[in-house]
Order: C-alpha cells, then sequence, then structure tokens
C-alpha cells in the first residue's frame, strides 16, 4: 500500500513532509487537468450544469471526489459563475451565449488531498472590456504570487493585488479571500487580496494555500443572492478570478496548479 493510500481522516501532522508535498501535487495536477479538459466544452449552447457533470465524471474517473458536492449544502460539484457573478455559482439550466464570460472553480480531493483553482473563461468572442478585466486578474494572481517567499507576510501579497487593479481603475472584492488547504478544504490562513507591505500573517516555508483575487470593472461592492451562496456585483459590473494553489519554498513558492497544457489564461489555443 503507497503511503498516499491512508485514511482520508488522518490529519496533516500524520504525514512527512515529503508525503504531503507528494500529495498536494497530485492533487493539484489533478484539478488542472480537470480544469484543461473543460475548455473545448466552454460554447454557446451549452449549459452550466453539463460543466458541472463533465467535471464530476472526469473526478470520479480518476479516483477522486469534487469537493464542493454537498459542502455546507451546495448543489454543484464545482462552481459556474458567469458575467457579473462573483463566485460560488450554482450549476444549472443556465445556457452559454456568445459574448458571456464564465469562471470554473473546481476543487478535487485526491487520497485525502485538496487541489483548488479557478480560470475565467470566454464564450465565443467576447467584448474589448471583458478582455482586459480577464487580462487584469490574471496580472493581479501572478503579481501576488510573485510576492510570495519564507519571510514575506499576507499583507505583501494583499498589497501587490489591490494596488495594481486599482491602478487599472478595477476594485477588489473584499468579502472572499484565498486561505489555506490541504487535508481540509479550508483552513488558515486567510489571504486577502488587498492590504499594506509588512502587515498580515507572516508566510514560512511549507505553507500551502490559495491566492484566488475577485477582480470587479466597477465597484467593489457585492451581494449574496437568495440561494445563500451565488454573489453578485451590486452594480452589475463584470467579474472575474483566478486561483491558484500553492506552497511556500524559502525563495519562492511552488505552483500546484499549473496547466500541464500550458492553458492557465486565455485565449485557449488547444491542438
Amino acid at each position: 500500500m503507497s503511503t498516499l493510500d491512508k485514511s482520508a481522516s488522518l490529519n496533516e501532522e500524520d504525514f512527512s513532509q515529503e508525503e504531503r508535498l507528494e500529495g498536494m501535487r497530485l492533487a493539484g495536477r489533478l484539478t488542472a487537468e480537470a480544469l484543461d479538459m473543460l475548455v473545448e466544452h466552454v460554447k454557446p449552447g451549452v449549459r452550466t450544469k453539463d460543466l458541472d457533470r463533465l467535471a464530476l465524471e472526469f473526478a470520479l474517473d480518476h479516483g477522486a471526489i469534487p469537493a464542493p458536492l454537498n459542502y455546507r449544502g451546495f448543489k454543484g460539484s464545482i462552481c459556474t459563475s458567469l458575467n457579473h457573478v462573483v463566485c460560488h455559482g450554482i450549476p444549472g439550466s443556465r445556457v452559454l451565449k456568445e459574448g458571456d464570460t464564465i469562471n470554473l472553480d473546481v476543487t478535487l480531493i485526491k487520497d485525502g488531498w485538496h487541489g483548488d483553482s479557478s480560470r475565467m473563461y470566454p464564450v465565443g468572442e467576447i467584448s474589448r472590456k471583458a478582455e482586459r478585466l480577464i487580462d487584469i486578474t490574471w496580472e493581479c494572481l501572478m503579481r501576488g504570487i510573485a510576492v510570495v517567499r519564507d519571510g514575506a507576510t499576507t499583507g505583501d501579497i494583499g498589497h501587490a493585488i489591490q494596488s495594481y487593479a486599482e491602478s487599472q481603475n478595477c476594485s477588489i472584492v473584499r468579502e472572499f479571500c484565498g486561505h489555506g488547504l490541504g487535508r481540509r478544504f479550508h483552513t488558515q490562513p486567510n489571504i486577502l487580496h488587498y492590504g499594506d507591505p509588512g502587515t498580515g500573517t507572516p508566510l514560512t516555508t511549507g505553507m500551502c494555500f490559495t491566492i484566488e483575487p475577485m477582480v470587479n470593472l466597477g465597484r467593489a461592492d457585492v451581494k449574496v443572492l437568495g440561494d445563500g451562496w451565488t454573489a453578485v456585483t451590486r452594480d452589475k459590473s463584470l467579474s472575474a478570478q483566478f486561483e491558484h494553489s500553492i506552497m511556500v519554498t524559502d525563495s519562492g513558492c511552488e505552483i500546484f496548479t499549473k496547466s500541464p497544457k500550458n492553458l492557465d489564461k486565455p485565449p485557449y489555443v488547444t491542438l
């Protein structure tokens, strides 16, 4: 029996650093592969529940479980957040149409370890303002990742993201944040996407967490709809999000959820 065949009920401290790293790498890669798989299916006429079904089938075919399914009552295997939906969109009968943008947020549990990532997908031809927002949001994520290293702080991450977004006349959503993960879906530290350099939680080698900025073209204000999950922009402006799972290293970080096919951001060119 391999080390990763241990019961999912075991705590993180029951694993060696090598086992932990192997588990996070495997879960992260599988999550990235699921997002890669979905690229060709995001097109006009497809329902969000069709994308959800594909993600569920992919997970089960690879010996994994979608973490969102039945999590605190959530009804989907993934989150499908369209246009002005900031996050936590519930898959359903909504049909994608030309010009939509959608964030697909996938978290897979493989051998008890969590991989968590999201990407923006254009539906056919999209507007220039939507393209610009996607580019800005991707840059926010990468600027946040760029400051991660042993000895930095969560405030350094937030400042890098906030300062760039606001320099582009966009706003950062403050109600939602990145989070630690590993054997559990959500743990400490919280990763705010705004802040001041040198503040917050110090980063140390071996920490695993997500960075997942949500950026709005309009104001930062959001509201949660009556379903208790779907968060939307109050001014109905477009919103975008990208997310990676990472681990802090002495000199920077390791990204667990990088696409094996280099499909980390649009435009997605597949062979």
